[in-house]
């Protein structure tokens, strides 16, 4: 009794604090980067922009340039290798590895107390908060949280810097509280070897109480199959009967939900996170919706760059009392771990101003647009979502990339799919998604139009394990590296081609 008055007691308040950032979200975000300002005003960055002058977020916008990955590349690497006060004026020792998806070389962001603290640590105790407050009846807490998550690794540059997948700086270094009710034990849960840790995960856990799941949809489904494999179980429920909810992000969760039905059984409750090396944005704060509520107490400023900006050298933004619901931005952050005017490459749609909820539509870089088509993710996964549940298919994995027109023929795209379950009918499958693609996108229908411009997608099955073994070969395996979906070249479709000639 005295536990769940506790619980109770530390959900009101935080919920309290929620409320107050969603009935004054303005306010809320112009104090945070005032904030961050002065933090950072006698650090390099912040002598190179004159942070002492800066007054109001217009000034901000109008002395900070836009930077991406590359511009702020040379800071992140001297911190790395030792130098302090550079963009922040902390130590930052923690540096989260993030490949992306369609970059070979691997980023390194840095990771500052602040934004472990107040940022991610904030935001998994808010998802359990936001759960337990609308679950009353929950007993998700009396059992263990297997968490799925990357490695860590000393850094061979600096004396005393560490880098990993974010999942492992966090599990690293979550306080004892927490660490009791995690599985499975440390040593375990941060191993190099993906395959190596799936198998002792699923091992190490079978007998623990586990009630919650956290994890990126692909792998977490990897694990409970090899679950079921070692038990001989029917289903993951005769495992852990106490299993009640998976908190996941990372991907688009509707192509895996019918899998995680069929091998969990029974009652399960889902909740979609949005985080990123670079921070925490959202958390679906209704069970049954599919929107994310935008969290703006987590050390991060948010501006938005309008679609007509993405490719634009220094990009107008606007800030969030600015947006309009149902149009396509992408997201510039500024936080408490030293990331200024920062352009992620994720891309989101407004459903919701009051409050600020949203939903994540893809990636600047995610996009198939070869022929004036612009194809955006937003578009191809509820169009192959909608081909697959009119056909009883069940879709592992996708990519889409274009075929470019040569002299006899138009262009067109290319679809690799891996299939959990083929379709019924594929040639109903192919037609669905085509038909669907022209109604939500109406610069992909006319250019199908009478196939002038772009031809029938051609659609390949590819064996099971293909997409597995890219990420293998690329050093993907595990943690947040995820399946390019859309690529507006053939590079990706051609190394798979590839791999199918040497296996």
């Amino acid at each position: 009794m005295a536990v769940n008055s506790v619980i109770s007691w530390i959900i009101k308040k935080r919920i309290h604090q929620i409320d107050l950032f969603m009935k004054y979200p303005n306010e809320v975000q112009n104090e945070l980067l005032m904030r961050l300002i002065r933090s950072a005003q006698y650090t390099e960055w912040g002598k190179l922009y004159d942070y002492k002058s800066i007054t109001s977020p217009e000034e901000f916008r109008k002395s900070v340039p836009v930077q991406r990955y590359e511009d702020l590349f040379p800071y992140f690497d001297r911190m790395k290798n030792g130098e302090h006060n550079i963009l922040w004026h902390n130590e930052i020792k923690w540096f989260a590895k993030s490949s992306g998806t369609t970059s070979g070389r691997s980023k390194y962001i840095p990771v500052s107390l602040e934004s472990l603290e107040d940022c991610h640590f904030k935001a998994g105790k808010d998802l359990l908060a936001l759960y337990f407050n609308n679950n009353t009846s929950a007993e998700a807490h009396r059992g263990k949280t297997l968490v799925i998550g990357g490695s860590k690794t000393d850094l061979k540059e600096g004396d005393d810097a560490y880098v990993g997948d974010l999942s492992a700086i966090i599990m690293d270094n979550l306080p004892i509280w927490v660490e009791l009710k995690r599985t499975p034990s440390l040593d375990i849960a941060l191993l190099d070897n993906w395959e190596e840790k799936l198998d002792k995960i699923a091992r190490y856990t079978i007998a623990d109480d586990v009630r919650i799941l956290s994890g990126v949809p692909s792998w977490t489904l990897v694990l409970l199959k090899r679950i079921l494999e070692i038990t001989g179980k029917q289903n993951i429920r005769e495992v852990w009967p106490n299993i009640e909810l998976f908190m996941h992000g990372g991907v688009n969760f509707a192509p895996y939900r019918q899998q995680f039905e069929n091998l969990i059984s029974g009652q399960m409750n889902y909740i979609e996170s949005y985080n990123a090396s670079e921070g925490y944005f959202g958390i679906q704060d209704r069970l049954h919706s599919d929107e994310l509520l935008l969290m703006l107490d987590y050390g991060i400023y948010y501006e938005f760059a309008p679609a007509d900006e993405w490719n634009e050298e220094n990009p107008e933004t606007i800030t969030l009392e600015e947006v309009e619901i149902g149009k396509q931005y992408a997201m510039v952050i500024s936080t408490n771990g030293g990331l200024w005017r920062y352009m992620i490459g994720d891309t989101v749609v407004f459903t919701s101003k009051d409050p600020y909820r949203i939903k994540v539509s893809g990636r600047t870089s995610h996009f198939i647009n070869a022929f004036g088509e612009e194809l955006i993710i937003g578009n191809a996964e509820p169009a192959i979502e909608k081909a697959a549940n009119e056909t009883g298919a069940i879709i592992n994995e996708y990519t889409a990339g274009p075929i470019y027109m040569d002299d006899s023929n138009t262009g067109g795209h290319e679809w690799l799919i891996e299939f959990e379950k083929e379709p019924l009918d594929k040639d109903k499958f192919d037609l669905v998604l085509d038909q669907e693609l022209k109604k939500l996108n109406s610069d992909y229908d006319a250019k199908r139009s009478n196939d002038y411009t772009l031809k029938k997608p051609i659609i390949r099955c590819v064996e099971k394990g293909l997409f597995h073994r890219w990420l293998k070969l690329n050093n993907k395996l595990g943690g947040q590296h995820k399946i390019p979906r859309l690529v507006n070249s053939r590079w990706f479709i051609e190394e798979l081609e590839q791999i199918k000639e040497t296996a």
